[in-house]
């Protein structure tokens, strides 16, 4: 599988990445060096090997993991990925990210990760649902509503989570709808859970623009990937809050028109074609290039490291959001804040999709079920609070929006942690 274009050949680690965010914080929060060890190590992972027998009769062994990075807060969350490039480390740096997330929008929840090594793209459906459930067969221990609860990532959906929650329920003997996230609503999956990532981040930006100003209905903006939060971002931001959306990419090209796409159009295009590209109306733009657009808003959605010290100097945006966790990663981080143009932090934007996972929880704890418009406010409610505390801290200080994101969310968790004794 061809996947998202890089300028630097050698993708950086996320895990370290984010224990370089953490320490930039340590010394405003005073933590000791002890403290600071226990912060930069998951408390348990997993790898488990998952034999698979395909739809030709082979047998072939995935791998597989589960981290759980940080439980002082609540029990563990956080979305499971299938892709063939990812490493252990990139799981531990989701998982860590997953914490500080959690504790900044004060959810009573810790983070984690999961993730197979495999390419979905070239398996099929049955394939998939065989590993997917010996996936669970071999993390059931570690995992339930009351312990870690897995979410849709990258190239699973409410469909995976439907098989995990089955399987899970297997073994348990009795339906467990809250030991996923995610799930089609026919099996107590929550209305809006689907784009709440999406819908979340542009909640933020809205606020953001405010703050320059920059009046969406006038601005541009481009997106680079296209999956389920990529698409759900480009008719969240095109009809609900009247963004042009002049150019997106997925992990084959991408497509851009200065006067804008129409967004519904390329969502047909995309489902019957399998990618973004020749849609009628539109020039050809590659993942790199789309991020050197001068445009508005630029909306990394697609995996980690995309922005790196080789390529932040073409950026030209005036705000850049991280719908993606980790897409930037440390030194083009702080070039960006040289050059003043304003990042919103993937714990802080890209936090719809876990509000709404703990909604699901909520509703599945309580035998409830929400329509998606309370959905929506709740979300809203919960994304502008964190907002607030960011700026309150950021602004008056004048440092960037992440730094204080991180103080804050760092700051609960080491609290938890002191109450809980551990410390």
């Amino acid at each position: 599988m061809k996947t998202t274009e890089r300028d630097d050949g050698d993708p950086q680690n996320l895990f370290e990445n984010v224990k370089k965010r953490l320490c930039s914080c340590s010394p405003d929060l005073r933590i000791t060096p002890n403290v600071e060890a226990i912060l930069k190590m998951p408390v348990r992972e997993l790898h488990v090997s998952l034999p698979i027998r395909m739809d030709d009769g082979s047998i072939q062994v995935f791998q597989g993991f589960r981290v759980q990075y940080n439980d002082a807060r609540g029990p563990m969350k956080g979305g499971v990925r299938y892709h063939p490039d990812q490493t252990i480390d990139t799981i531990r740096g989701l998982a860590s990210i997953m914490t500080w997330k959690c504790a900044l929008h004060n959810l009573p929840l810790g983070g984690a990760k999961g993730g197979i090594v495999c390419n979905p793209k070239k398996m099929s459906k049955l394939e998939l649902e065989r590993l997917t459930r010996e996936y669970i067969q071999r993390i059931y221990h570690i995992i339930g509503p009351d312990r870690d609860t897995p979410a849709p990532d990258v190239y699973t959906d409410a469909q995976t989570m439907a098989w995990m929650m089955d399987e899970y329920s297997k073994i348990s003997q009795k339906t467990t709808f809250g030991v996923t996230t995610g799930k089609p609503v026919a099996l107590g999956g929550s209305e809006g859970r689907t784009d709440a990532t999406a819908m979340g981040g542009w909640y933020i930006v809205r606020e953001a623009a405010r703050e320059i100003p920059l009046p969406l209905p006038t601005a541009t903006a481009a997106i680079q990937g296209f999956g389920n939060v990529g698409s759900n971002a480009a008719l969240i931001g095109s009809e609900q809050f009247g963004c042009r959306i002049v150019a997106v990419s997925d992990s084959t090209g991408g497509v851009m028109n200065p006067a804008g796409l129409d967004v519904r159009a390329l969502l047909a295009h995309k489902q019957k074609t399998g990618s973004v590209r020749e849609f009628p109306g539109s020039g050809p733009i590659s993942n790199r290039d789309l991020l050197r657009l001068p445009v508005d808003i630029l909306i990394p959605a697609a995996l980690e490291n995309v922005i790196t010290a080789t390529n932040v100097e073409a950026v030209k945006a005036k705000i850049v959001a991280e719908f993606a966790n980790g897409p930037i990663d440390s030194e083009a981080d702080s070039i960006l804040h040289k050059k003043k143009i304003l990042v919103i932090p993937d714990i802080l934007c890209n936090g719809g999709g876990v509000i709404a996972s703990y909604f699901e929880m909520v509703q599945n704890y309580n035998l409830d079920h929400w329509e998606k418009e309370e959905v929506y406010r709740r979300i809203e409610k919960k994304m502008m609070e964190a907002y607030r505390a960011v700026v309150e801290l950021s602004s008056p200080n004048k440092v960037p929006m992440r730094q204080a994101a991180y103080v804050i969310a760092v700051a609960r968790v080491v609290e938890a942690m002191r109450l809980r004794g551990w410390l």
